[in-house]
């Protein structure tokens, strides 16, 4: 096992032991943002019926294929359609009927006319009503034909696609009112230290609130995780070992913080490498270096160092991946931008460098990424004001204001966004 591996090679050694978790049924609402495990098909005709796609007059185009402003023509309107009804009768010629938006278009019509371009001559407009037409209008103008978004036994949604809130709306029409996705993974979230104490505490002298738990379950929920966020346990092998090997038993994925270096109190990578086959214990990046990964019982452990920052970025580079591969995902990563950077930027370290950045629009449309001036890996608090982590790539080459540079967009409040 290597001491320390590239970012690509640790991504890729992590995903090639993950698999899609099992299939479930879930209801429509549910699936918003999941993964589709089969193909879903529509059982009717989309729709079912022509249909007016506005108010207007139906009738047949060749009445008013000679219409102009000089020599109108003039039909009677015979009926009146509403959405929900049908017209059950014959248009003779010199007839038309007034329809409503959504209304079934009737048997003799091939087009609509729009209400605001025709003149009522006799009456209010509605039955009985002589109106005027002063131009002609194509067959099919103003229809939508039955099965124009789908036909009966047409797959609308493969297998693979995440379905968006506009996939919901068309699956219930197409009477689609349970999908079969991937389970979500469940996820334990253990921190390690004997100085962490509860969110709901006042910390004494010497203690710490736990609030790598909260940040790797919002994390989780975000990647489409169930997170479990499990007691701290203490700077002790026999402690952690216990509750790893536990976690691995009840959930689908385990992921601990702190105790991922190679202090005296550092246990994660003894313990995986007791209980099971310990892979990975560094990575070329920064904030993150310390990472270590494994398998105890099947199941994968991961453990993230304590600094708030860097086990952020150890998650969102390579934990988010693996479980996203889990719920059947073929897009694993965050979007990314280039962008022009605002500042100077020395680098001394080697390793690939992601700085908590905001990116804003320049004047020409493109972007512009400005670092936060502390990022320090102990803070939680400049990642919540950032909306991206800019890229410094492997090496020791400095950029300079102006250089483009990758930016890897992140899920944050809308008030954040571009």
């Amino acid at each position: 096992m290597a001491e320390m591996i590239s970012l690509e090679d640790a991504r890729s050694l992590v995903l090639s032991h993950m698999s899609a978790l099992p299939v479930e049924e879930v209801p429509l609402l549910d699936a918003l943002g999941r993964v589709a495990a089969a193909d879903l098909r529509c059982d009717i005709d989309i729709a079912p019926f022509a249909h007016s796609a506005m108010d207007g007059y139906a009738l047949r185009a060749e009445e008013i294929a000679n219409a102009s402003d000089g020599v109108p023509v003039q039909l009677k309107v015979i009926a009146e359609v509403a959405a929900g009804d049908v017209f059950e009768g014959r248009i003779a010629e010199g007839e038309c009927v007034r329809i409503m938006t959504g209304a079934c278009l009737p048997d003799d019509a091939d087009a609509v006319v729009k209400y605001e371009i025709v003149a009522v001559v006799e009456g209010d407009g509605k039955t009985g009503s002589l109106v005027s037409f002063a131009a002609p209008t194509a067959v099919g103008s103003n229809v939508r034909p039955a099965g124009d978004e789908a036909k009966a036994g047409e797959v609308i949604v493969q297998a693979g696609e995440v379905i968006g809130a506009a996939g919901v709306g068309f699956l219930a029409g197409c009477g689609v009112t349970t999908v079969p996705t991937y389970r979500r993974p469940r996820m334990a979230i253990i921190a390690t230290g004997s100085e962490l104490v509860d969110a709901s505490e006042v910390p004494t002298r010497g203690k710490i609130r736990n609030s790598n738990s909260y940040a790797m379950a919002a994390c989780a929920k975000e990647a489409g995780c169930v997170p479990t966020m499990l007691p701290p346990v203490p700077d002790t092998f026999d402690g952690l070992s216990a509750a790893v090997a536990q976690a691995a038993r009840d959930y689908d994925f385990v992921v601990t913080t702190g105790g991922a270096a190679n202090g005296d109190f550092d246990f994660i990578k003894q313990v995986i490498d007791s209980l099971g086959s310990l892979y990975m214990t560094t990575v070329n990046m920064r904030p993150g270096k310390a990472q270590s990964f494994g398998m105890v019982d099947g199941t994968p452990v991961f453990g993230l160092p304590g600094n708030p920052a860097a086990a952020y970025c150890g998650f969102e580079m390579l934990i988010r991946p693996m479980v996203r591969k889990m719920q059947g995902y073929s897009c694993f990563e965050h979007p990314h931008v280039m962008a022009t950077l605002a500042v100077d930027q020395r680098k001394k370290d080697p390793r690939r460098i992601f700085l908590r950045s905001t990116l804003t629009r320049s004047a020409d449309g493109g972007y512009v990424v400005t670092p936060a001036k502390n990022q320090s890996s102990g803070l939680f608090g400049v990642i919540q004001k950032s909306n991206c982590l800019a890229v410094l790539p492997d090496g020791t080459d400095d950029k300079h204001a102006g250089d483009l540079v990758e930016c890897i967009l992140l899920d944050v409040p809308e008030e954040t966004v571009l």
